[in-house]
């Protein structure tokens, strides 16, 4: 893992995200001291339609009543 200071990170942002694409970790120091980790993004897995299976009960669509709209209001 290699430490670049944060003007040369400014500089060369580019090149250290290509880096950081490919899978390498850059630590961006400020002062000498670590500050902040540039690191890829793991892939997510895709969403799957009905994965927590249920039926809502209740009118969903009804107008709330006034106490809770006053409530939301203020």
């Amino acid at each position: 893992m290699e430490t670049v200071n944060v003007h040369e990170a400014k500089t060369h942002l580019s090149r250290l995200l290509e880096r950081a694409h490919s899978g390498e970790e850059i630590v961006i120091a400020k002062n000498g001291k670590p500050f902040a980790r540039l690191a890829p993004l793991t892939p997510r897995s895709p969403r799957l339609p009905g994965l927590l299976k249920g039926n809502l009960e209740g009118d969903l669509f009804a107008p709330l009543p006034d106490e809770e709209l006053s409530a939301w209001e203020n």
